[in-house]
């Protein structure tokens, strides 16, 4: 649906600028904006091999494992069911440790190892447990360390101090993944 809003707007402004005559100026909007855009991701490329760098340095380190391993019991407490599975929980509390070191890209393979872990317990296989939608959540709402991705989109297009927000982001996650977590705990006892 959203492709057609877009495709509509898009060619809308297309025509809106052909009927009033400024079809040039448009033109040259266009090529700015795509010369831009190409600066841009290739800035970003440099910072985020640069923080992917950072984090793998941070995994080899241990520091990632003795995340996790204050994360287990956190987890053992939340998880009810298919979530304290060893084999979900360990693919859960990796997700949730690269997502909080800021490298979504290395989260995702654990996400869906989890979620496949306790769809093999869940015993309604055509509807998610109550544990896996709260992965989701938690997944979704992660409390980050430290923001690679915004860092990265900051620094690329030229912010004096790009990492100011990490205490903000900190906050920001945390107060998501805590109201996440206690909004679904409510809902399971009515759903």
């Amino acid at each position: 649906m959203i492709n057609y809003i877009w495709f509509a707007i898009l060619t809308l402004g297309i025509i809106w600028g052909m009927i009033t005559g400024r079809a040039d100026i448009m033109t040259q909007a266009i090529l700015a904006s795509t010369n831009s855009t190409v600066e841009i991701i290739i800035k970003l490329a440099g910072v985020m091999c640069l923080w992917c760098g950072v984090m793998k340095i941070a995994e080899r380190s241990g520091m990632t494992e003795m995340l996790a391993k204050l994360l287990r019991p956190i987890l053992k407490v939340i998880f009810k069911k298919e979530g304290r599975d060893k084999e979900s929980l360990g693919s859960i509390v990796m997700n949730i440790t690269a997502n909080m070191m800021g490298i979504s890209n290395a989260a995702t393979p654990f996400g869906i190892k989890a979620m496949e872990n306790m769809q093999k317990l869940n015993p309604n296989k055509d509807t998610a447990s109550n544990d896996m939608a709260l992965f989701l959540v938690i997944n979704a709402a992660c409390i980050q360390f430290i923001p690679t991705t915004v860092i990265s989109i900051r620094a690329a297009t030229g912010s004096q101090n790009p990492a100011e927000i990490i205490i903000t982001a900190i906050i920001t996650t945390a107060s998501a993944a805590i109201v996440g977590i206690i909004s679904c705990k409510i809902l399971q006892k009515y759903f």
